[in-house]
């Protein structure tokens, strides 16, 4: 019996030998050119769709999420911070606002006697997003110039409104040719005397000159009340000609409230500036005594408004609210009564600065103190990693690796789309 290797091979048909040869695949070809890895940028992947023979290839797409948080550690191995160079400083926070998840946040430094400490770099800083130390992609100290609303309360009484009157010829020394102006007040509603301006033009002058108000006459004893009627019979006036006003007949012993919109003031000039460039720092610059009372638009409201749109409000109280001692008497705030300074939440919120005086040589000083602080402001730049535009407030923390400074900087912020325009990209060499 012939075994199965003694058997000859069984020819195969034509058709079976065709199959045969069509499932096994050639080898691939060697590649003679090898695609160029300079061109894929990290966490982008590549756009190239065939290598050097014109074979197709496999195209990395994108990441469609969002990264993790970043931890300290994570963060100390990040890129290195772009110091901006002298000049620079505005253009380079001008380009990082054209991304949408980009933020940058001014802040200002202090000692314990209240001078401004210069000369701090990146690595004297760090800040916190939500708890979250933040990769710092940008650091300047440059003075940018500023776009100021000037907001003054011509509702106060007429010798604190005098004195007002007496320091505003040095108001517009405070800013400098680079800067913009615009001037509003407030009695019994907010009123826009200019738009914005140059800080040294004449029309700013005129301007400053026009919003000299007379001021009010304090509520005195028997206007109003049981010593404001002086013919009275059985809680009847039988002579309205005799009483303190006119067509009044009977007695009232409730004085009527004075008007101080001082939270709509604040949002009209917030509405002028959340138009400028956004390559000037926006400041809201309020001369008042503080006192709110009559307002449509609530302090919280505003507030969230100027933190949306980073704006900064920055104070000179005057008046009674101005002398040591007595503004402890607002923290004893009684229901239903006018709170007598209403600006402290307005600065500390937005990270500003304020300022009490009160004579005239004093008030004075304070224009030109307050524009300085503004205008010397360090500013730092980082990427979120929040989820954009998720309509949360988000908490923010700066802090300065040396002992006994102080920062001030805005607790936090409302994410908000910037405006995007198309900016000359910044060198990093010098």
């Amino acid at each position: 019996m012939v075994g199965l290797q003694g058997r000859p091979p069984v020819a195969l048909a034509a058709g079976q030998q065709a199959a045969a040869q069509q499932a096994i695949p050639d080898a691939p070809k060697p590649q003679t050119t090898l695609p160029k890895l300079n061109s894929i940028t990290p966490g982008e992947g590549t756009t190239s769709t065939s290598n050097g023979d014109g074979q197709p290839v496999e195209v990395l797409a994108a990441p469609s999420t969002a990264p993790a948080p970043m931890s300290p550690s994570a963060a100390a191995s990040q890129s290195p911070t772009y110091d901006a160079p002298v000049g620079k400083g505005a253009d380079a926070i001008t380009t990082l606002m054209v991304h949408v998840d980009a933020v940058d946040v001014a802040f200002t430094v202090k000692d314990s006697k209240g001078r401004l400490v210069p000369g701090l770099t990146s690595r004297d800083v760090q800040v916190y997003e939500n708890g979250l130390m933040q990769h710092i992609d940008l650091f300047t100290n440059e003075s940018l110039p500023l776009s100021v609303a000037i907001v003054i309360d011509q509702s106060m009484t007429k010798d604190e409104m005098t004195r007002v009157n007496n320091a505003m010829g040095s108001l517009q020394d405070a800013f400098t040719p680079y800067d913009e102006v615009a001037v509003f007040t407030y009695n019994k509603g907010p009123k826009m005397v200019t738009d914005f301006t140059g800080a040294q033009s004449a029309r700013l002058t005129q301007a400053i000159e026009r919003s000299k108000g007379d001021g009010r006459e304090p509520p005195m004893a028997g206007s109003y009340g049981p010593l404001g009627q002086t013919t009275v019979i059985n809680d009847q006036n039988f002579d309205p000609n005799t009483a303190a006003v006119r067509g009044h007949t009977s007695m009232s012993l409730e004085t009527p409230r004075e008007i101080h919109p001082l939270n709509d003031a604040i949002l009209a000039a917030a509405t002028a500036l959340r138009n400028r460039p956004i390559e000037r720092r926006r400041v809201i610059y309020v001369i008042s005594d503080g006192k709110e009372y009559g307002s449509q638009a609530k302090t919280g409201q505003v507030i969230k408004y100027l933190q949306t749109n980073r704006i900064e409000v920055d104070a000179t109280i005057v008046g009674d609210s101005a002398v040591w001692g007595l503004g402890m008497m607002d923290r004893m705030h009684l229901p239903l009564m006018m709170r007598d300074n209403n600006l402290p939440p307005y600065v500390n919120m937005t990270g500003g600065n304020i300022d009490a005086e009160f004579r005239t040589a004093s008030i004075e000083k304070s224009f030109a103190r307050v524009a300085l602080e503004a205008r010397a402001r360090y500013t730092v730049g980082y990427t979120t990693h929040e989820p954009f535009l998720d309509g949360k407030y988000r908490k923010l923390e700066v802090k300065v690796l040396h002992p006994d400074l102080t920062v001030i900087a805005p607790p936090g912020y409302w994410p908000r789309a910037m405006e995007i325009r198309a900016r000359p990209p910044v060198s990093a060499s010098p």
